[in-house]
């Protein structure tokens, strides 16, 4: 593809404060629009089934908005269909309104030819017919979700009512105790949106340009990482997307600016907060690497004795810097900071700060650090985190 000639010479800053404002931390939170806000301003919120502090999905909105209640977000995203679970960056809440954009995707599963699991004779007719009278349901319900107690063991209710799902025939319409609730989308979608009308190039523009507006500013590998698209898609649909080409100091490859970003200098207060692994605004290990300097790793699925920070190391924001990790756990009223990791004594005050905040969040009346990276900077952690928490 031939890249336009760009529109714009961005400062590396510049292009770090457009990110930062695109995803919700620079500038004063918008708390009339609350949640729903957050959803709709981000495009997809990812979850996953890892829960330490709270799971992902509550994080992401706790990070931009302060102490939500966890009961609020979960309303927020499921109450009166204001969102859907479907398949983006990876499994993600979206917004209702983008429920036609994935038409495409929804055709290409109906068209893919293996699967991971067989599907059983008359399971998904079974199911579609159990879901009309008695839905919604979760994979128990509908007669059981796995086989053994192995992860992928799917009974065959399961695997019938995951294929519709990716079908589009079933919708997740809540989780419930982390199990996913289904319905049949005929009656959780609003009618104006359920039909998939718009053809492949259509919903393809419009999943460019939402990524691109959500990013502020982004390269062709950043826009397609953030709905998983195929870098060939981007490049079919950019030039009508109404993202403009800009170059990035320090960036060596092309990128593109959502216009509204470019229109206005980002300013505004910054957050200081932790961050779920799974946060958009970091989510893409070498955008994170290029825009913040900063290079960090999901050690969850790492054997124990192999991990540099942690099992679920949350960075910290604050400045609009990443300025540190904490690796997080609960012992009863006690947030433990198993380990600390800090980018120089400057990023006490505001590890400790966002350590105050996340304890209050989660009913925690106290918090204990444990090991440091730097020991000399143990004392003066603690020292701040028992005036913050006095």
């Amino acid at each position: 593809m031939t890249t336009p000639r760009p529109l714009a010479d961005l400062s590396a800053d510049e292009a770090r404060r457009i990110a930062l404002r695109a995803q919700g931390f620079l500038g004063a939170p918008d708390r009339r629009a609350g949640v729903r806000g957050v959803l709709r301003h981000l495009g997809a919120i990812q979850l996953d089934t890892i829960s330490v502090l709270a799971r992902s999905h509550e994080l992401v909105p706790y990070a931009r908005l302060g102490a939500v209640g966890r009961r609020t977000v979960e309303d927020a995203f499921w109450r009166d269909t204001h969102a859907f679970e479907y398949w983006s960056h990876a499994a993600c809440i979206l917004p209702i309104e983008e429920w036609p954009h994935f038409a495409f995707r929804r055709r290409a599963y109906r068209n893919r030819p293996h699967w991971n699991h067989q599907l059983p004779d008359g399971a998904y007719d079974q199911v579609i017919k159990q879901l009309r009278s008695e839905g919604p349901l979760t994979a128990t319900e509908l007669g059981g979700a796995k086989k053994t107690n192995d992860w992928w063991d799917w009974s065959g209710s399961k695997v019938a009512v995951e294929r519709a799902l990716m079908h589009g025939e079933v919708v997740c319409v809540e989780r419930r105790g982390w199990k996913r609730v289904y319905d049949l989308a005929e009656r959780a979608i609003p009618e104006p949106l359920l039909h998939d009308e718009l053809d492949d190039a259509e919903c393809l523009r419009r999943l460019v340009a939402l990524a691109g507006r959500s990013l502020g500013v982004g390269t062709r590998a950043d826009i397609a990482d953030y709905h998983r698209l195929k870098g060939e898609q981007v490049d079919a649909v950019i030039a009508d997307s109404g993202l403009v080409p800009v170059t990035v100091e320090g960036w060596s490859k092309p990128a593109w600016a959502d216009p509204a970003a470019l229109a206005s200098p980002p300013r505004g207060r910054h957050r200081t907060t932790l961050l779920s692994p799974f946060d958009s605004l970091i989510w893409e290990r070498a955008r994170t690497e290029r825009i913040f300097g900063f290079t960090h790793r999901l050690e969850a699925y790492v054997p124990r004795q192999k991990r540099i920070h942690g099992y679920f190391a949350m960075p910290v924001l604050a400045g609009g810097r990443l300025v540190g990790r904490v690796d997080p756990a609960r012992a009863g009223s006690t947030l433990v900071a198993k380990q600390v990791t800090l980018d120089g004594p400057k990023a006490v005050p505001a590890v400790a700060q966002a350590l105050a905040e996340a304890a209050t969040w989660v009913d925690c009346t106290d918090v204990r650090v444990e090991r440091v990276d730097a020991p000399d900077l143990r004392a003066a952690l603690v020292t701040e985190l028992a005036r913050l928490t006095a």
